[in-house]
């Protein structure tokens, strides 16, 4: 493999409703990582130490999902189906089938794309996701100490509030930088209409999300799948993934001691080289 092949290209493309960006590199077998939520959140800072490490082998792309990064914003008219918008984009690239690479939201979109869509899942793999259970974001329910700081963030992204998010997504507490909460700040500031669109989904009365109604439809999942859980998760407790492996019969999971939410980055080495293995067997 040469540099040029691993070198990371980005790109943009036009699905129904959205211009999706992308960040490409390497070839081979396709492997779409999908970042989680959080302002300032993009598919190139959540997989930063895994894109260029996977692309030695794999053709790797990480996708701004709509209403995050340089993809288009989401709104009431365009909707807030992102396994549909998945699916069109595979379509668009004419990817027929790809390893699904999901960190939090990205984990419910790939779950959900597993579920919906089990032809076009070559492999799921998540990092600290969600199960398709209402009230299990924590053992005792409700929403943990982790959203509670996202959700904060959103609706007033200040370095300061940056910088207690990434501390919550974090165990080991020298990734959560000063530069890395201003740059996720700049990044949010810069996309008021991301902002926006997200706090909208919280005016009037709640509104059920569609991932819940996939509640046990795990064990139809065909795809391989690998569930990736730091132990020491404050967003999504690890018995997410607990349940995820009961419950879908090709499936296998690995609890990573002293790791908060970002798997991907705290443990990128190791994460690396789990995802590889996983999709090359």
């Amino acid at each position: 493999m040469t540099d040029t092949e691993t070198t990371q290209v980005d790109r943009f493309v036009d699905v129904p409703n959205f211009r999706i960006h992308y960040v490409e590199a390497g070839t081979g077998h396709p492997v779409v990582l999908l970042h989680g939520s959080g302002p300032g959140a993009t598919g190139l800072t959540n997989f930063a130490p895994n894109i260029g490490a996977l692309a030695k082998k794999f053709r790797v792309i990480a996708v701004d999902m709509p209403g995050w990064g340089e993809s288009d914003t989401q709104t009431e008219e365009t909707g807030r189906d992102h396994p549909k918008v998945l699916i069109d984009f595979l379509d668009k690239l004419g990817i027929e089938k790809a390893a699904l690479v999901g960190n939090s939201m990205g984990g419910v979109t790939s779950i959900s794309t597993a579920i919906l869509h089990p032809e076009r899942v070559s492999h799921l793999i998540t990092m600290g996701a969600p199960a398709p259970l209402q009230g299990i974001f924590s053992p005792g329910g409700g929403i943990t100490e982790g959203l509670k700081v996202l959700l904060h963030a959103y609706r007033e992204p200040t370095p300061e509030n940056m910088k207690r998010l990434v501390q919550v997504m974090c165990f080991d507490q020298t990734v959560a930088t000063d530069e890395l909460a201003a740059a996720r700040s700049a990044a949010a500031l810069a996309r008021p209409d991301h902002l926006e669109s997200w706090n909208s989904q919280f005016n009037g009365p709640p509104k059920p999300s569609p991932y819940w109604h996939l509640a046990g439809r795990e064990a139809t999942i065909t795809a391989p799948s690998l569930m990736i859980h730091g132990r020491d998760d404050r967003v999504v407790h690890y018995e997410n993934s607990l349940h995820l492996v009961a419950r879908i019969p090709n499936s296998r999971m690995v609890l990573l001691n002293r790791c908060g939410h970002w798997a991907q980055i705290e443990h990128a080495a190791e994460f690396n080289r789990l995802v590889s293995a996983f999709i090359e067997q």
